[in-house]
């Protein structure tokens, strides 16, 4: 039997988004809840690849709504600079793919 008192429980809150879904760059923007000047200057700074030729055109993909959020926390938390943000991105990118090939 399991002392209920005795136990930790951390709840984990996210949001499960498929890559085939695209959004706006409106619609990035209030899911990330971020300006879009920001997602401007991100895809400037290769943070977040969208489709499309021009803002107006723009189509974002689930991982771009992750990658958004991460890069707000980066921004918001951190006090990273947008080329900050960009390489703690890269190099966060990197680790996961490290331990996908240790599994």
């Amino acid at each position: 039997m399991i002392d209920m008192t005795q136990t930790n429980i951390t709840w984990i809150e996210g949001e499960v988004v498929e890559n085939e879904v695209h959004m706006t760059i409106v619609e990035l923007s209030h899911a990330s809840r971020t300006t879009e000047d920001l997602i401007m200057t991100w895809v400037s700074e290769g943070v977040l690849s969208p489709a499309g030729s021009s803002p107006e055109d723009w189509r974002f993909s689930g991982d771009s709504l992750r990658r958004a959020k991460t890069a707000a926390h980066l921004t918001h938390d951190l006090e990273l600079n947008v080329p900050g943000v960009a390489l703690a991105l890269d190099l966060l990118d990197e680790i996961a793919q490290l331990r996908a090939r240790l599994k």
